[in-house]
């Protein structure tokens, strides 16, 4: 009978502890009250304040145990946290020895009584059980060695009633199974990652064991098996989990004998006449596997195979009825499935192991080849099973087989004939199960294993191709040209299932068919294979397939189509066929195939645009009903985290394939034979639509209205995607292959469609969305306005860099502004002299704004580099006049001290170093470009320098000496500048010694005076050395070298 505590602190007061005087009912009600769910909370925190100073006082433990063995007994809770306490002090070790064997013989005394008589009612709950057995397995570890030799003598007996000699105690029994597997568990588990010292001790215990006890040990389970056979299975299954655990580190032969197999192989055969789940029997199975897993020589581990005579056993297996009569049924076991299949993959792995070993004889390498043999009709067994869990355990397996094989220079004959039932059994495994459906928002999971499953299985057929190349195209062949002939016949009435595998196969033929796909020699394709993907490609387009019911079949179909595109090259014929197709499937009722055919059908127009014709007119008549937007804002509840590509059909899922549909307007709109006009009067017949539908919506978004701001969102989207189909030329782009600059009356229509977006951009600039997508209209703009966009330039840059736009979306634009300055570079003068002072006042406000977390110092740096850069594409486009014409002279300061601070911040936590290398950069770039000529010369017999500076810019050369010159020293100087240890730091030096140079080149005589008259002095130097690094360091890497030195020796 548990006894009462009275969970009352006021009678039983605990504070912090006295440590050398615990009384149990101040721990007792300690615990009671910190795991009562309705202790009042600042009791329940001083109860666990109490607790936990309890654990780290070494004298604890002795009050503890007494509470966990007393009697009558405490509560559960009471008890388990004794122990627990109990187990800390063991294994922070702070008991002494004497402390360790006092707490032994409490527990052993409290183990005898307990479990030593038969008495259920006495035994404690199973998580008491588990906590004492792992206290006992602390002790065993500690002890073991010296001071408890007779730990499994002790516990042994405990199987054991007083007065016999067989293990008839079950309570006792059961707590030594507990104990055998928490040893295993505590010192040979291999998952459990351990202390080097830690496991040197454990090998020590391993070692000591089998010298001592392990022997009895395996005794006991012979004895177990035998008594318990027919009448527990809750032992017998306990029993050989444990012999499971054991046999990894024990002498095999304790395992591998007549008696212990005599009793261990019924088990594994046993019939069950429920046909129900048999625990025991998948024991027996599992015991097995690691049995046969065991390490060992290759020539013991194919004798034992053979010995074990597995190939009957697992036979014998799949022929009973769990696993053969009750196949697709219910009752079929697929827990005894899985487990024969592990024991499969075992052997088949072990098997592969040792014919991969290089030691292995000749005797062994003939037996096991013919094991292996023997073997692969079994692994198909369990790789063909319906239940992909059961075909995934022997996957592995299959894989070694498959690597194995490929490593051959020959494949012997008796091997050759395995590969067409692997492979035929790889291939059906593709087939989606009789019980599968496709496309049902419920199955998503389920359809998403398969789909990894087949990607597993692809890469064992990629194996087979390689093994035997011929064998894979004729399988393949075979089974896609059945299936036609079938589909010939049968039309819609066949099993969409298996129309869906063949063109699978097809689908995946092309990696052997199709150039640089990795399994051709050399990523070479075959040319037989070639052909035939041609006689499918022929087929697969002249069947009805296209007419299929099921929405699957129609999905590969157009995924098939635009992945042998290339096909259609030269059998055009058949273009039209499939356009007429694709057409018709834009507009399917099912959701994820609409969708998805939008851009299988932008694919397959924009790579054919040399081949459809002239066929716009009829196209966007036909899916003219799809290009309406309808904008929708997302509710609260929507969770964009949870979509993926393949199911997301949220509204903006949808508009984001419906863009793919201007796209393919575009693109089939501006075909080679169809005429200029008509293209022109496509786009209008487009875009004209979407004008008024902007028109429409502009007065209630500039009201705030969210839907008209995502409408006209949309339709700016719309506009720019149209044109990046129409035309994908970029300016300035050197490109062989890109089609020429569009023609002047497509040009116009566009012009047209900027205006629009200028006008919504210019009421709306406000909203980052509507910014975002006009900075993506306009870059894809350009490819169809060409040079027309020039003079709109200041209005773009008015909306896009607006006091509402982040340093993100001005990087962003700046980056765009690089593109159009190198691509018109001749004709964007005047322009670029008109918008540059205003433009970079705008930039100026961004790199002023104050810096609030991480993203801002991001964005930062992002604008830093964007703006450094804009400026050095106009110095490399011979634009640099812009900077200091009469319109932008007054900004001239300004572009050049920001410049300078720019290169002078090099702080370690400022981000900057990549801007200051940038910065250096570009004053190295502006005195070649406003230096005038060179005046001095750097080699490695440099002349002196002649005659006066002759800079484009009057003064120049004095500005290089007072303004450029000191922004070098002043980083070089800084102690936060470590280029020896820093590369990004090292980066700028080398700018900085290029910088150095090009002053010199520009102003010779003059900035030696300067150098000697002030720089050398201050830095203690005759300047010898430095200037014979600065004039002989033609790559300015020795020169970078010499500064380097200098500035260490410096410190």
């Amino acid at each position: 009978m548990e006894s009462q505590v009275d969970p009352n602190p006021s009678l039983h007061p605990f504070t912090s502890p006295a440590f050398s005087d615990h009384r149990p009912f101040q721990i007792e009600n300690a615990i009671e009250i910190a795991w009562n769910p309705t202790s009042d909370q600042a009791l329940k925190s001083q109860a666990f304040d109490y607790l936990h100073q309890l654990r780290s006082d070494p004298q604890a433990w002795q009050v503890c145990a007494s509470l966990f063995t007393r009697i009558p007994k405490t509560s559960e809770v009471v008890r388990l946290v004794s122990l627990e306490i109990v187990n800390n002090a063991i294994h922070v070790q702070s008991l002494d020895t004497q402390s360790l064997l006092a707490l032994k013989e409490v527990l052993l005394s409290y183990v005898q009584t307990t479990y030593g008589n038969n008495q259920q009612h006495q035994i404690d709950s199973s998580s008491l059980q588990n906590k004492l057995t792992q206290t006992l397995t602390l002790l065993f570890v500690t002890l073991y060695k010296q001071g408890w030799e007779t730990f499994i003598d002790d516990v042994l007996a405990l199987t054991t009633l007083p007065g016999s000699n067989q293990c008839d105690n079950v309570p006792g029994v059961v707590l030594y199974l507990r104990i055998l597997g928490a040893i295993h568990d505590e010192i040979a588990d291999v998952l459990l990652v351990r202390q080097d010292t830690q496991a040197r001790s454990h090998t020590e215990l391993k070692d000591l064991m089998r010298a001592r006890d392990v022997g009895k040990v395996a005794q006991s389970w012979h004895d177990l098996l035998a008594r318990y056979g027919n009448q527990n299975d809750a032992i017998i299954e306990m029993t050989l989990k444990v012999i499971g655990k054991w046999v990894s580190w024990i002498d095999i032969a304790l395992i591998i004998n007549e008696g212990m197999l005599g009793l261990i192989l019924p088990l594994v055969g046993r019939a069950n006449e429920s046909g129900g789940e048999d625990k025991v029997r998948d024991a027996a199975v599992d015991a097995f596997t690691e049995i046969v897993g065991k390490k060992m020589r290759p020539a013991d581990k194919t004798e034992m195979i053979a010995f074990l005579n597995l190939r009957d056993i697992i036979s014998q297996l799949i022929a009973s009825p769990p696993l053969n009569e009750f196949q697709g049924t219910p009752q079929y076991d697929t827990d005894l499935g899985e487990a024969v299949a592990k024991l499969v993959n075992t052997v088949m792995a072990d098997i592969v192991r040792v014919l991969e070993d290089r030691s292995t004889d000749d005797s062994t390498r003939a037996k096991s080849n013919q094991l292996l043999h023997d073997f692969i009709p079994l692994l198909l067994r369990f790789f063909s099973d319906e239940f992909d869990e059961i075909c995934s355990t022997v996957i592995p397996s299959l894989t070694d087989v498959l690597a194995y094989f490929r490593k051959l220079s020959e494949m012997p004959a008796s091997f050759s004939e395995t590969l067409p039932p692997i492979l035929n059994a790889i291939i059906m495994k593709m087939r989606y199960d009789e019980t599968s459906s496709w496309g049902h928002e419920d199955e998503q999971t389920d359809e998403a294993e398969f789909q990894e499953l087949r990607k597993r299985l692809q890469v064992l057929q990629k194996t087979v191709a390689v093994v035997d190349q011929n064998l894979y195209i004729d399988v393949l062949s075979n089974l896609v040209a059945n299936t036609f002939q079938s589909l010939d016949e049968r039309g819609s009435h066949m099993d969409w299932r298996d129309v869906d595998l063949a063109l699978h196969e097809m689908y995946l033929f092309g990696e052997l068919a199709m150039p640089n796909q990795g399994l051709g020699a050399k990523n070479q394709p075959s040319p037989v294979a070639s052909e035939r993907l041609m006689a499918m490609m022929t087929k697969m387009v002249q069947s009805g397939i296209a007419n299929f019911p099921h929405p699957a079949i129609l999905l590969h179909y157009m995924e098939i189509c635009v992945r042998y595109c290339a096909f259609f090259e030269n059998q055009t014929t058949f273009i039209g066929q499939v356009l007429e197709n694709f057409v018709r499937l834009v507009h399917h009722d099912h959701v994820r195939i609409r969708t998805r055919s939008w851009y299988l059908f932008h694919r397959f127009v924009k790579h054919l645009r040399a081949q459809v014709g002239n066929v716009a007119e009829t196209v966007i008549q036909s899916i003219g009903d799809l290009l309406p937007i309808k904008a929708e804002v997302p509710g609260d509840d929507a969770d964009d985290d949870m979509s993926s590509d393949q199911t997301d059909n949220s509204a903006d899922a949808v508009f984001t394939s419906q863009l793919y549909l201007f796209e393919a307007i575009g693109c089939i709109s501006s075909t080679a034979s169809t005429p200029v006009e008509k293209q022109a009067l496509y786009a209008r017949s487009v875009m004209d639509p979407l004008f008024r539908d902007m028109e429409q919506h502009l007065p209630r978004a500039k009201a705030g209205d969210a839907q008209a701001i995502l409408q006209i969102h949309h339709i700016i989207m719309a506009l720019g995607t149209l044109a990046h189909g129409f035309s994908d030329w970029t300016p300035g782009a050197n490109n062989s292959n890109q089609r020429p600059p569009p023609a002047k009356a497509l040009s116009d229509e566009f012009a047209r469609a900027a205006e629009a977006i200028l006008i919504a951009l210019s009421e709306l600039n406000t909203s980052s969305e509507i910014r975002t997508a006009c900075r993506s209209a306009f870059s894809r703009l350009l490819g169809v306005l060409g040079s027309a966009v020039l003079p709109q330039l200041p209005q773009w840059i008015d909306g896009l860099l607006s006091r509402s736009s982040s340093k993100d979306e001005m990087a962003m634009f700046l980056r765009l502004l690089d593109q159009v300055v190198y691509g018109f570079k001749g004709e964007i003068y005047d322009v670029l002299n008109q918008l540059l002072t205003p433009l970079l006042q705008r930039v100026f406000g961004g790199l002023m704004e104050p810096i609030n977390g991480t993203d801002d110092e991001i964005q930062l740096a992002e604008l830093r580099r964007e703006y450094l850069t804009f400026v050095g594409v106009i110095l490399n486009n011979d634009l640099a006049g812009v900077l200091v014409s009469e319109a932008n002279q007054g900004f001239f300061d300004s572009l050049i001290d920001s410049i300078l601070n720019m290169a002078r911040d090099i702080g370690p936590n400022s981000g900057n170093l990549p801007a200051s290398r940038l910065s250096f950069g570009l004053l190295s770039k502006m005195a070649n470009v406003w230096g005038g000529s060179d005046i001095a010369n750097i080699s490695a017999n440099p002349s002196a320098p002649t005659g006066s500076p002759s800079p484009a810019i009057p003064g120049f050369d004095q500005f290089l000496i007072t303004r450029f010159h000191p922004i070098c020293w002043d980083v070089l100087r800084d102690p936060q500048f470590n280029p020896s240890s820093d590369a990004q730091a090292k980066q700028v030096l080398h700018e900085i010694a290029g910088l150095e140079q090009a002053i010199y080149l520009k102003t010779g005589e003059l900035f030696l005076q300067n150098l000697q008259s002030s720089l050398f002095p201050g830095l203690g130097i005759d300047g010898n050395d430095f200037l014979r690094a600065m004039t002989t360091a033609t790559d300015k890497k020795s020169f970078s070298k010499y500064l380097q030195d200098l500035i260490k020796n410096s410190r």
